[in-house]
């Protein structure tokens, strides 16, 4: 699905740099470039991959904290020519206070991760689905994004920027900001 934003909402100066964190398939990584760059015009580029830092790892909780995994990627990567770090996993990422999280951003240093653990249909006892899947990526990645330009939660339950307490919010929705977040979102040029 393409959309054709307002030409304020495509930012092409953004340089969108994504690290791999664990194994993660390259298909993710093609899916959300095709995604980004033909609805906002976000030139990705993979930049690195690492292991998954040990200390990150809770084993009571069976999940790796979120947080101490940004600090990894904002230590290990040089970030000068990308506007954004994106890191990806295929693991189960929580923030204490929460049974987990889609994802997890640090505006302060313009670093996020996505975890498609939970994304997955198959997550779910569902059968696998490509198009499914390769949406609630694109939705979560720009969920996290915006939360890099200082978007917080937002109150429509249609806008990417609304908190995912479950997948039901992930699918209803969607990649697509809400009209008071795309003017907010407008101003940066």
């Amino acid at each position: 699905m393409v959309i054709n934003y307002p030409p304020s909402l495509k930012m092409s100066k953004i340089n969108i740099c994504v690290v791999k964190v664990g194994k993660v398939e390259d298909f993710v990584i093609l899916s959300l470039q095709s995604g980004l760059k033909v609805n906002f015009g976000w030139e990705v580029k993979l930049i690195g991959e690492f292991e998954i830092p040990s200390q990150s790892y809770n084993r009571i909780r069976r999940q790796f904290h979120s947080t101490t995994i940004l600090h990894h990627i904002k230590s290990q990567f040089k970030t000068d020519d990308c506007f954004i770090v994106l890191g990806i996993t295929s693991v189960d990422l929580y923030v204490e206070g929460l049974n987990f999280v889609f994802g997890e951003a640090k505006p302060s240093d313009k670093v996020c991760i996505i975890s498609i653990h939970r994304l997955r249909p198959e997550f779910y006892n569902d059968k696998p689905d490509m198009k499914i899947f390769e949406r609630r990526i694109l939705t979560e990645a720009i969920h996290e994004i915006g939360h890099l330009f200082n978007l917080r939660h937002c109150l429509n339950p249609n806008c990417v920027m609304f908190f995912s307490n479950s997948i039901i919010d992930t699918d209803r929705k969607g990649f697509l900001f809400c009209s008071k977040c795309q003017s907010k979102l407008g101003i940066l040029k």
